[in-house]
């Protein structure tokens, strides 16, 4: 018993060693379990992932369980940092590489696609799977127009950077033809009802459109969501060639940073609140907001751009007497408008100020000038 007892303060000294100090598959801190074949140290949510794939990987917690010498011995020969030496040897530029925040399907998809599939140890060349010339799935989209789910087949090309989907699989005519340019892809499990919904969102008439789409087996979908980035990639990667990949890869995925409803009133501010959902986006410093979360077409965009240009928000105190039912209030000033928003909960509006501040407080690029630009003019 006393050995045992040793195993365990072995254990427990080598997890907060550097590179154990953090989960091996989603880095969160602290991880408090361990696969004693592969020699990882893990979270406790990506272990019962690994629990999935009993011939590949088997589980013991470094505090509540017993663990022999020869584990013990195995767990310090090899480590999160040797063990990712093996197993992301040939991880490509554009795999999503998801944290502890992420969605699931992301999580064990990783977890499935190092240990169980070996995808980057480089043994074998799967890695082409998502960067060929044509990428094709079949996905559940929903309607434009109502919330039904329907079968529709997608083509991705690397040829000409763009993602067409058709109505039927033997169409010669495509639905629509999306340009890379500003397309995003982002999993939203929670928002479509499905734990693969994937929402792709691009540009069309100066105006954001969004696509739900959800595949039911996981790993098809998160070759689809891999694919599109390395689209993404090899279509920024030509559009600014003196760039390389490590600078485009924020580029691929942008993940808003606050999303929900608030109550909105009109320019003069005499108009009754509405309900609708906004989505705050700190790549394009836009704030959109839509009549309900699963809208195809934006409402409307308004630019936030930083203090020294006039923008500013701040807590209104103002109470919504026309129409509306909230009471905490948001002022957002820019050199056009006036906005006010009321949220539901003080929660809400301490998290709707703090999102907006940190765009604000963000030095504008180039191209945010290019983007208030266009957003001016399209008003």
């Amino acid at each position: 018993m006393a050995s045992l007892e040793r195993n365990n303060r072995i254990l427990i000294d080598l997890v907060r060693q550097p590179g154990n100090n953090l989960c091996a598959d989603c880095g969160a801190p602290e991880p408090d379990w361990a696969s004693y074949t592969l020699g990882v140290f893990i979270c406790l949510n990506c272990s019962g992932m690994h629990r999935n794939l009993p011939a590949v990987s088997k589980v013991k917690s470094i505090r509540l369980d017993l663990w022999d010498s020869s584990l013990v011995e195995f767990m310090q020969e090899r480590g999160n940092s040797a063990a990712r030496a093996i197993f992301e040897k040939c991880v490509p530029a554009f795999f999503y590489r998801p944290q502890q925040k992420d969605c699931i399907v992301l999580k064990d998809q990783w977890i499935r696609a190092k240990y169980e599939r070996r995808e980057f140890t480089g043994e074998n060349n799967h890695v082409q799977t998502y960067s060929t010339d044509l990428f094709e799935a079949t996905l559940w989209k929903k309607g434009k127009d109502n919330k039904q789910f329907l079968k529709r087949m997608f083509l991705l090309s690397q040829t000409d950077f763009t993602l067409r989907y058709f109505i039927k699989e033997d169409s010669k005519v495509p639905k629509a033809v999306i340009s890379m340019k500003d397309l995003n892809a982002d999993f939203q499990p929670e928002k479509i009802g499905h734990a693969h919904g994937l929402q792709i969102s691009y540009m069309e008439d100066e105006r954001t459109r969004n696509l739900f789409v959800y595949h039911e087996n996981g790993e098809m979908i998160v070759s689809f969501f891999n694919a599109i980035r390395a689209t993404r990639l090899a279509y920024l990667l030509k559009k600014h060639p003196p760039l390389q990949d490590k600078d485009l890869i924020h580029q691929l995925t942008t993940h808003c940073l606050k999303e929900g409803y608030m109550e909105k009133t009109g320019p003069t501010q005499r108009e009754p609140f509405k309900k609708r959902w906004f989505t705050l986006c700190s790549m394009k410093r836009k704030l959109l907001y839509f009549k309900s979360p699963l809208d195809a077409s934006e409402l409307g965009a308004v630019f936030i751009g930083t203090e020294s240009h006039g923008y500013s928000v701040s807590e209104s105190s103002s109470r919504s007497t026309r129409g509306g039912r909230w009471h905490c209030g948001i002022m957002l000033e820019t050199p056009g408008r006036q906005f006010v928003f009321m949220c539901e909960q003080e929660q809400e509006q301490r998290e709707w100020l703090e999102a907006f501040m940190k765009i604000i407080s963000q030095p504008m690029t180039p191209e945010d000038y290019a983007n208030e630009a266009n957003l001016r003019r399209g008003k």
